[in-house]
């Protein structure tokens, strides 16, 4: 898969890493580490990550689980990572200005283990640096070989139109999932039409759509899920049954909800990549059977009777978990 202007070619899944940052609660790590491998044993050659999950965590182990093969084959692993977030009492704070971006490439390439970094994305926009200030560090990161690509990631059609002017971006990182799809009425196009490679997160609405999530479902308290009005009350009472329905459309085409949502992301003419986040070696081989998942007009016209009916919320801010 071509991944618009940049012309990395990349797989359509990538293997998200914000599940191993310590915002979604406790994790066993060598089984994090055994997905990440049993990822790249079955095709997966795109793992997104960032300096803000974990402030470090779940780039030090993304580069652990790949060492060897980012030692002795690099060039066939394709890295992407973010910045542009601060660590702050009581949460954190954007800043896309260029000495944090240039401390923090220096700081990913140091937990990553890697000389480079294929694809570097502003993680938020910043409303207190001009974009210009932006554009120009991160040219001069990719000139002087830190970076390879330049993307940003919850941007605005107008942030990204702005930034453009001065470095022209070459991909774009937003939420985007049946529960989630503000996009198409201007990220998406805007992209179709600019030749910007779209790496669609969240395309299981944070494991709404995996089925395993019910009305009685609790999450602990350093899950960030735990303070989203999507997950709990009336909307997920609401949107339960919106993924019961669903799952009828998935048994009905034989594959899973998962399959199902990722495919459904896919299917947009923008989209050329799903991240898709995952603990356990059986998770994400079962997001890479979505890519033999067809979805024709009836399917998706089911899916959007179906929809209707849903409850949308937009995901997480990096404001959303600041205590005060």
């Amino acid at each position: 898969m071509r991944l618009g202007r940049s012309e990395l070619q990349v797989s359509p899944i990538a293997f998200g890493t914000w599940q191993l940052g310590g915002e979604w609660g406790e994790f066993d790590e060598q089984r994090a580490i055994d997905a990440i491998r049993h990822a790249r044993g079955i095709g997966i050659d795109f793992f997104d990550t960032a300096q803000a999950y974990g402030f470090g965590a779940s780039e030090r182990l993304l580069g652990q689980a790949l060492e060897d093969e980012l030692r002795e084959a690099r060039e066939e692993v394709v890295i992407a990572t973010k910045g542009g977030l601060r660590p702050a009492d009581g949460g954190v704070d954007r800043d896309s200005s260029p000495e944090w971006l240039r401390q923090g490439v220096e700081e990913s390439l140091d937990a990553l283990g890697v000389e480079w970094i294929d694809l570097y994305q502003v993680h938020w926009p910043d409303p207190d640096t001009p974009l210009s200030e932006t554009a120009a560090a991160l040219a001069e990161l990719r000139d002087g070989g830190k970076i390879r690509h330049v993307g940003v990631s919850n941007f605005s059609v107008e942030q990204l139109e702005e930034l453009s002017k001065a470095l022209p971006v070459e991909t774009v990182q937003p939420p985007f999932h049946l529960f989630a799809r503000d996009i198409e009425n201007d990220v998406l196009p805007w992209c179709m039409e600019n030749d910007v490679g779209v790496l669609a997160y969240s395309p299981l609405a944070h494991g709404l759509l995996t089925g395993a999530i019910d009305e009685d479902t609790m999450f602990a308290d350093d899950d960030w899920r735990s303070q989203s009005p999507l997950f709990a009350g009336d909307a997920l009472r609401q949107n339960v049954k919106v993924v019961h329905e669903l799952t009828e459309v998935a048994e009905q085409i034989g594959c899973t909800l998962g399959q199902l949502a990722i495919a459904w992301v896919l299917s947009h003419p923008a989209v050329h990549v799903a991240i898709v986040g995952s603990r356990s070696p059986g998770h994400i081989e079962e997001a890479v059977g979505a890519l033999d998942v067809e979805l024709g007009e009836r399917e998706l016209q089911w899916i959007e009777t179906i929809m209707q009916g849903a409850v949308g919320e937009p995901g997480p801010s990096p404001e959303m978990n600041r205590q005060t």
